[in-house]
């Protein structure tokens, strides 16, 4: 068994380990407690409410094993009572991240003929034989079309907000196309909290303001992204997976705690002397170690520029 930050590990499969957090426990508690009159035993309220969180764990693993098809790191699922987590890093670039998200929602739909089909197939073929199993089945497919649905919804960060931010990527680049989908989402989530206040229903109030809350957050990410932008950077240096060229200016830390520019010097921290081993972009946050980084840069120069590209733009002009 291994516990982390609260979380409760259940297995590991394709390399991706399952947690379970502890707050889901106790929401399913009460929630099958709340159940007493849709079965004739418990059983089967406690057969439908894992079903809805195995329903989307396949949801979780399709973006986790899509992200992994496209060179991105997925390697941790998180259950939760407000649904799952997939905590996936495609590679920076629009067609990764639209198949990255997209993936979870296409489980859906692949899951949608055969729990309808068997609900009716079921109804024409035993019909009265277990009213239990024929609700049971009804249950499993709405639940399914439920997720389908509500995670299509183009709200920031849900997983249609998201594909709207991936879509725009192409469009206006990856800041604007971020700015625009976060907006979205805020609005969306405004809405969202005065509507469940005024039917009111608390879970969904809080999930309104959950995605509010990330909307926010994805704002700005948005500006901090256009800020590092718009600093000027080395020319003759870029980033080996967005390859965007680096700011100058102090965005490296050391393990001894010091902040330094590792291109200014030459990448050992001034302070303690040690040598960067593997060096994060500003940009995509990606790891990687700094011989890469100078692939493209000319022998014996080093070259800097002094106007920022378009902070809009997916990939600045080559140096």
């Amino acid at each position: 068994m291994v516990i982390q930050n609260g979380s409760l590990r259940l297995f590991r499969i394709f390399g991706i380990s399952v947690f379970l957090h502890w707050s889901w426990a106790l929401i399913a508690i009460i929630e099958l407690q709340v159940r007493t009159n849709t079965y004739t035993t418990q059983v089967w309220n406690i057969a439908e409410y894992l079903s809805l969180f195995a329903i989307v764990l396949i949801h979780e693993f399709g973006h986790a094993l899509a992200c992994r098809s496209v060179g991105g790191t997925a390697d941790r699922i998180m259950l939760w009572p407000l649904g799952g987590v997939a905590y996936v890093n495609p590679p920076p670039r629009a067609g990764a991240l639209l198949w990255s998200i997209a993936a979870g929602p296409l489980v859906n739909v692949v899951l949608t003929p055969i729990t309808m089909g068997a609900y009716f197939v079921y109804g024409i073929l035993e019909s009265g034989a277990s009213p239990n199993l024929h609700h049971y089945l009804f249950s499993l497919a709405a639940m399914n079309v439920g997720l389908l649905i509500f995670n299509l919804l183009p709200v920031y960060p849900l997983d249609g907000g998201q594909i709207l931010r991936a879509i725009l990527w192409f469009f206006v680049g990856r800041i604007r196309s971020l700015t625009i989908a976060s907006t979205i989402g805020l609005i969306g989530g405004g809405i969202g909290i005065a509507f469940a206040a005024w039917i009111g229903e608390m879970w969904f109030v809080i999930l309104a303001g959950f995605a509010a809350l990330q909307s926010w957050n994805g704002l700005k990410m948005a500006r901090a992204m256009s800020m590092v932008l718009a600093l000027p950077r080395y020319a003759g240096v870029r980033c080996p997976v967005c390859h965007e060229p680096p700011p100058i200016g102090t965005f490296w830390r050391c393990p001894c705690g010091a902040v330094f520019d590792a291109f200014e010097h030459q990448m050992v921290c001034p302070h303690c002397q040690r040598m960067v081993d593997r060096l994060n972009c500003p940009y995509c946050g990606e790891l990687s170690p700094p011989a890469p980084w100078y692939a493209t840069q000319r022998e014996g120069q080093t070259f800097i520029w002094s106007q920022a590209p378009d902070s809009n733009s997916p990939n600045p002009p080559p140096a």
